[in-house]
C-alpha cells in the first residue's frame, strides 16, 4: 500500500475543501502557491521569458541543471485539473527535473479555467511548442530533440499538442512523456475504467474533484467527446511521438492513461508504458528521497537516454 491513508485523507481535507470546486477554485489556487514555494531564483540556473501571441504573452521559465553544458530541452506542462497550478508552483519539481535528467526544462504558464475554457490552454501549449521549434534565436543551437512532458493535466495538454501538430502540419513533436496523464472526459461512475472507481474515493485526487475540474475546463459540452480533450476518444492516432506513460498504481486516472498507450501502440507507435508500484496520484512532486520519484526518474531517463549521451 502506498502512504498511511489517515496521513492521504489529512491531507486531502486540508489541502482540498469539500465544496463545490465552481465555488472555491481561486482560494485553492492560493494554497497550492502556499504549499509549492518558489524556489529561490539566485539558487538556480532559470529565467523568465515571455512568448508572444496574437491577443496575449504566454510566461515560460527556463531551467538548467547546476553543471554547464549543452542540453537537449523538454518542454513541461503542468498539472492541477486545467484550473490550478502555475510555473511558481512547479518551479521546484522544474528545477530537480532539469538536475535529475541533464536536460534544459522550459516551463509553460499557461492560462487556467474556468476564465480560460477549453481551448486556450492548449493553444497556449502549442503556441509556445511551435514558437520554440521554429525560431531557433533562443537558444545558441537548434533545441532538438524535443520532448514534450507533462504530469495529469499537464500530461493530457502534452498528448493534446502532439495530436495537434500532427493535424495542423507545422511542426513535429519527436518525443512526450505523460504521468499519470488525463485522457478521458468521464470521471464518473460511468467510466469504462476500473481505477476510477477502485482509487477515486481514498487518495488525493477523487472522482468528484476530477469531474468538478472537467466541468471547469470544458465550457461546451460537446467537446467531452474532442480528441484535443480526451485523446483516448481519437480516431486516429497514427504519427505520434515516441511515447513514455508512467502511471500510479492507487490513481483513478491508471487504466485510461495505459489504454491511451495501448491504443498508440495499436496505431504504430513506439510506446512504453510503466506503472508505479504502491504510487498515488501527484508522486514527482514530491521529494527524491521518495522511492516511487526515485524510480520515476529512472525510467524516464532511460526512456530519454536510448542511443543518446545526455547520462545522468
Amino acid at each position: 500500500m502506498p502512504t498511511n491513508k489517515k496521513m492521504l485523507t489529512a491531507l486531502r481535507k486540508l489541502l482540498y475543501s469539500d465544496k463545490d470546486l465552481k465555488d472555491t477554485y481561486q482560494i485553492e489556487r492560493k494554497m497550492v502557491n502556499m504549499t509549492h514555494p518558489l524556489v529561490l531564483k539566485s539558487l538556480y540556473k532559470m529565467w523568465d521569458h515571455k512568448v508572444s501571441v496574437e491577443d496575449h504573452e504566454i510566461p515560460v521559465r527556463i531551467f538548467m541543471p547546476r553543471k554547464e553544458g549543452d542540453y537537449p530541452l523538454m518542454i513541461f506542462f503542468h498539472g492541477g485539473g486545467f484550473v490550478t497550478g502555475n510555473i511558481d508552483s512547479y518551479s521546484r519539481v522544474c528545477t530537480r527535473m532539469a538536475n535529475m535528467t541533464n536536460h534544459m526544462i522550459l516551463s509553460v504558464d499557461y492560462r487556467l479555467a474556468p476564465e480560460h475554457p477549453f481551448p486556450a490552454g492548449l493553444e497556449d501549449c502549442y503556441a509556445v511548442v511551435k514558437e520554440i521549434i521554429q525560431s531557433h534565436y533562443h537558444f545558441n543551437q537548434s533545441p532538438r530533440p524535443i520532448t514534450l512532458i507533462g504530469d495529469s493535466a499537464g500530461g493530457n495538454l502534452a498528448a493534446a499538442v502532439s495530436l495537434l501538430a500532427r493535424d495542423r502540419g507545422e511542426f513535429k513533436v519527436d518525443r512526450q512523456i505523460l504521468l499519470y496523464p488525463a485522457t478521458y472526459s468521464d470521471h464518473s461512475d460511468t467510466s469504462p475504467y476500473p481505477s476510477v472507481k477502485e482509487n477515486g474515493q481514498d487518495y488525493l485526487l477523487t472522482q468528484k474533484r476530477m469531474i468538478d475540474y472537467i466541468d471547469l475546463y470544458v465550457q461546451d459540452k460537446r467537446d467531452l467527446n474532442n480528441p484535443y480533450v480526451a485523446p483516448v476518444l481519437a480516431q486516429d492516432l497514427t504519427n505520434q511521438p515516441e511515447t513514455l506513460i508512467i502511471t500510479a498504481e492507487y490513481d483513478l486516472l491508471r487504466d485510461e492513461g495505459e489504454d491511451y498507450g495501448k491504443r498508440l501502440k495499436e496505431a504504430g507507435n513506439e510506446v512504453e508504458i510503466y506503472r508505479l508500484p504502491d504510487s498515488i496520484h501527484g508522486f514527482i512532486a514530491l521529494m527524491p528521497l521518495f522511492p516511487e520519484v526515485r524510480a520515476c526518474y529512472k525510467v524516464i531517463n532511460r526512456f530519454l537516454n536510448k542511443g543518446g549521451s545526455h547520462e545522468s
